[in-house]
């Protein structure tokens, strides 16, 4: 799924009215509708509907779905924000069939003291300002929002809470933004949406259909986009009946130290249960019993040192490497890290301290390349690439960084989001909360590991690798909890995930 810019939908909106063709009232009112069957199967008529409408088209779609609602035995109410005397001519439509229709108590608010009286069992519909919102809310609009988010009541926010850009919130006024509990948004989702800082706000966020042209949906060009179980199986090799374990790659695995020999384990089964034909592990010969214990199908080459890695030297043919988990940062695993960038072609993915020790010596930088893909967390990242004051502003940087260093920036976190040198963002539509969890990483670099082998393109590796491990991970919860969630469930739930995606489920959003 593509994402745009405001002002690319609102293009998109009005390519849509030229030519389909529809008039603007009757693509109000079919968004309205949609809105409508949201909203009939969410809650039932015995709670009241109270709809705070703004001057512009979003208050527009609220007016419709407030007449609608009526229309179907809803108990009603619309409180119109009146902060300014501008409005459309749909707009102006709609809020004369309000006036005109005797079940909806109509309501103009002109002052704080006319807010109305809610209580808990009531369902708060915003409609106060949409897309089209540029600057901070103030005055009149802003007191509003506060009372709202005051209330207890449910508050259902259409297309995206009020107060709230639809991209970067890094210069907005965060007491005057809409805490919605629900936020249908419109045809797609919104870029404020992937970012952390901005969850309070919107909630839990559904993309709701309004039939845009499909033609200006592929014509408009983007930078964004949004990762579903649909764009991954065209991804996936299909496996034929006389292949062999060669066929699907030699992957090699450095990882581990003295106590974390279990990240390297994390990693190298997540690499074989993705596929991988042949795996080698290179670990500091603390680790060998654990390793040949715990995966009997792993090769394992030990380092001359017992506790940390010295070199990282394959005397082998390797299709694909990977670095990091469990490593540590010793001065001589440094110099093997380095060692190994400076003269290993073929593509690897680094993860944790690989990436710290990246951090640590900065002009080490200079040796990352397009077949390489870097998978650090927040912290890891802001180590790399310096400090954040949100993610929107770290989104930025991820960018800069993969077109600077020409490599691939895997960005972790919910909405994972992968950005290549080209520019392109991938964010991730699977995962959840669970996967906080120790070791989770480890099993996200074995996985993209295990791609990169079986000769995978790096963007694809990744964007693959992923997803797979977000819907394994949505999957481990679905059998459990997210609060029991543990980083082998997750490697557990790689092959269901491998079937959901070849049966063609999209239940990821």
């Amino acid at each position: 799924m593509k994402l745009f810019t405001s002002t690319q939908i609102k293009e998109i909106d009005r390519f849509t009215i030229l030519n389909e063709p529809i008039s603007s009232p009757e693509l109000m009112e079919r968004a309205a509708n949609r809105l409508f069957c949201w909203y009939v199967n969410s809650f039932g008529r015995g709670r009241r509907v109270v709809v705070f409408a703004g001057s512009g088209n979003n208050g527009g779609d609220g007016l419709a779905l407030a007449r609608m609602l009526s229309e179907t035995g809803y108990n009603v109410e619309v409180s119109h924000v009146k902060f300014t005397d501008k409005t459309s001519a749909e707009w102006k439509s709609n809020f004369q069939k309000i006036k005109e229709n005797p079940k909806i108590n109509l309501n103009i608010i002109q002052s704080p003291d006319d807010f109305p009286v809610l209580n808990g069992d009531d369902v708060i519909i915003d409609s106060i300002f949409g897309i089209g919102l540029s600057k901070k809310v103030e005055g009149l609009a802003r007191d509003i929002i506060g009372k709202i988010n005051d209330s207890v009541s449910t508050t259902v926010s259409i297309d995206i809470p009020s107060g709230l850009f639809c991209e970067d919130n890094s210069g907005n006024d965060l007491e005057a933004i809409v805490k919605a509990d629900y936020t249908l948004s419109l045809q797609f989702p919104k870029l404020a949406f992937m970012f952390a800082e901005n969850a309070d706000f919107v909630g839990q966020w559904e993309v709701i259909p309004i039939g845009l042209s499909e033609e200006a949906i592929r014509k408009t060009q983007t930078q964004f986009y949004f990762t579903e179980s649909a764009d991954i199986l065209p991804i996936l090799r299909k496996r034929r009946t006389f292949d062999h374990k060669g066929d699907y790659g030699h992957g090699f695995l450095a990882a581990g130290s003295k106590g974390k020999i279990g990240a390297a384990t994390l990693a190298a089964t997540a690499a074989l249960r993705s596929g991988l034909g042949l795996l080698t592990v290179h670990l500091p010969a603390c680790g060998l019993n654990i390793m040949q214990t715990a995966l009997p199908e792993a090769m394992v080459s030990c380092d001359n040192a017992d506790d940390f890695i010295t070199a990282v030297n394959p005397k082998i043919s390797i299709d694909a490497a990977a670095l990091g988990p469990g490593l540590g940062v010793e001065p001589l695993t440094g110099l093997a890290v380095y060692d190994f960038l400076t003269r290993f072609t073929s593509p690897a993915v680094l993860d944790a301290d690989a990436l710290n020790l990246l951090a640590l010596n900065k002009k080490w930088f200079s040796a990352l390349r397009s077949n390489m893909v870097i998978t650090p967390h927040p912290k890891e990242f802001d180590r790399l690439a310096g400090s954040s004051e949100n993610g929107f502003q770290r989104y930025e940087k991820q960018v800069e960084f993969a077109q600077k260093h020409n490599c691939v920036v895997v960005l972790k976190g919910a909405f994972t989001s992968v950005a290549t040198p080209a520019g392109r963002v991938m964010f991730n539509s699977v995962g959840n909360p669970g996967m906080a969890t120790a070791g989770s990483g480890d099993v996200l670099t074995g996985i993209i590991l295990s791609l990169l082998a079986q000769d995978y393109s790096v963007e694809n590796a990744a964007v693959a690798g992923v997803f797979l491990h977000g819907l394994a991970g949505d999957i481990a919860v679905e059998k459990k909890c997210c609060e029991s969630l543990i980083a082998s469930d997750i490697i557990n739930n790689i092959a269901p995930a491998y079937n959901r995606i070849k049966q063609g489920k999209n239940e990821n959003v």
